[in-house]
């Protein structure tokens, strides 16, 4: 691991700030992730007062998000001066039967300045304070992905659009780096070791189409993953949910199931294969693809889901990929329902130093089944619960 000071990180990005801010006011929109609270924390030992925290409740939290965020960065150590936001139907407004994922990132990132210009006019602030950090400059310089926090480096001029010009203190870090900071800050480690969470939340992890039900779904599958899955310790570990319909017209698949059949030492009838119509993000060399999402379920009887372990998984879903590069995602079933339903969940846990290359979690499968199980009896409309078998490359770590 390269030197790094945080203290002496802290000393500069103070005295920037302040040299750049001055004695005017900032507004910083904090999720409770540690890169904008990290943030918020150094704006506030720069300018006090004149730092004003929003929570925009914008519908893609997790359950009672709002309510624990302010609470924990509003009180001691931190005494930041937070505020929620309510602005959850302009959001869902704005996405509204968008399918595509770079189309949801735009539309959230558009939606997102909207709201903080607004803010901004009405306090008369002329800084907008932000915890874009390297990783996020990179995906979407590169075009993997369009990260809503990156703008200047995109040559979206923010003075002219929104009336603000914008500060990135921690834009030089990796995420390591920013825990770094964080816990040299003494920010509570509900914050500093918090797994990261996209900007848009939970719209990237509903792929395709954003319906209220749907994100209602995900939020409870989220909550239940979050509690079994957190004594593993991934870096990233979440739920996605898909609609449950398969690709028209139907791909050719019969490589696939006997190439699946073979490395597992199943009969083809054994194996069932999806191709699902919506689509997921991946990396293909430094660049953004999107391709499709295949789904393989295996029995050894016709009835039970065949348990397999992680990484014979792993090197399955390389194995398809190498000959079937159209697929970014290959999933795995764990426990799954008789009758259909409008969705899936897809689980998700991955290991990773710096978000640009991750490997799959070898998470137990009794935990993985615990987990599903418990998923198919508290969300109703969910048909099957996958494991996410993919890497970052080829996959993002995100759905979208």
């Amino acid at each position: 691991m390269e030197d790094f000071n945080p203290a002496e990180f802290v000393q500069i990005q103070i005295e920037k700030i302040e040299e750049v801010v001055g004695g005017e006011k900032a507004l910083i929109a904090v999720s409770g992730g540690v890169d904008s609270s990290t943030c918020a924390v150094l704006t506030h030992m720069a300018i006090g007062e004149n730092l004003i925290c929003v929570i925009l409740d914008d519908a893609f939290m997790r359950m009672g998000e709002p309510e624990w965020v302010a609470g924990v960065l509003s009180k001691p150590p931190l005494n930041l001066p937070v505020r929620i936001e309510r602005v959850q139907e302009r959001f869902l407004n704005a996405l509204r039967g968008l399918r595509d994922a770079e189309e949801k990132r735009k539309a959230f990132r558009k939606t997102f300045y909207e709201t903080l210009s607004e803010i901004a006019k009405r306090e008369k602030i002329r800084y907008l304070v932000q915890g874009t950090i390297l990783a996020d400059i990179i995906e979407t310089k590169s075009g993997v992905k369009t990260q809503h926090n990156v703008l200047e480096q995109v040559g979206i001029n923010t003075r002219e659009l929104y009336g603000f010009k914008v500060v990135e203190p921690l834009v030089s870090l990796l995420k390591w780096q920013v825990r770094e900071v964080a816990r040299y800050l003494k920010i509570p480690p509900e914050i500093s070791e918090r797994q990261p969470f996209p900007g848009p939340g939970l719209s990237v992890r509903t792929v395709g189409e954003v319906r209220p039900d749907k994100l209602a779904t995900l939020k409870k599958a989220t909550k239940i993953t979050e509690n079994k899955l957190s004594k593993y310790n991934p870096s990233q570990y979440f739920a996605a949910i898909i609609d449950d319909e398969e690709k028209v017209p139907p791909l050719d698949v019969k490589e696939i199931i006997r190439q699946a059949s073979e490395m597992l030492n199943l009969e083809t009838g054994q194996v069932q294969v999806k191709v699902f119509a919506d689509r997921a993000t991946g990396v293909r060399g430094e660049s953004r693809v999107y391709g499709d999402i295949l789904a393989l379920n295996c029995s050894k009887d016709g009835r039970e889901i065949l348990e397999v372990e992680v990484p014979k998984l792993v090197a399955l879903q390389e194995a398809i990929i190498n000959r079937k590069p159209q697929f970014t995602r290959v999933l795995y079933a764990v426990a799954e329902r008789k009758v259909k339903k409008p969705y899936v969940i897809a689980i998700r846990a991955v290991e990773t130093k710096d978000f640009l290359t991750a490997k799959v979690s070898p998470i137990p499968w009794s935990t993985l089944e615990e987990t599903a199980e418990t998923i198919l009896e508290k969300c109703p409309k969910v048909s099957t619960v996958y494991y996410d078998v993919t890497p970052k490359p080829p996959a993002t770590i995100e759905m979208e």
